[in-house]
């Protein structure tokens, strides 16, 4: 991964945790954390979703899209272990 790649997915991560963060009420992390966990979102899914068939196209919009998706599933997954 060149260093542009990996400087475009920080800002893609931190967008979609911020995003996702949103859309989850309740279970953010806090700033520094939804950013966090939306950079491991971003790689989860960049991983993940091309495997499994899920591909939402190509750009920004879908980047964002699948770091977002990643994001929201790690944030799920975080709010499972907390409340065990």
């Amino acid at each position: 991964m060149s260093v542009e790649a990996l400087i475009i997915t920080l800002l893609i991560g931190g967008i979609a945790g911020w995003l996702a963060a949103t859309v989850m009420r309740g279970r953010g992390l806090g700033i520094v954390g939804n950013i966090v966990v939306g950079i491991l979102g971003a790689f989860l899914a960049s991983f993940l979703l091309p495997r499994i068939g899920i591909v939402i196209g190509g750009g920004w919009l879908g980047a964002i899209i699948h770091a977002f998706i990643g994001a929201v599933i790690l944030l799920f997954l975080i709010s499972l272990i907390k409340r065990a």
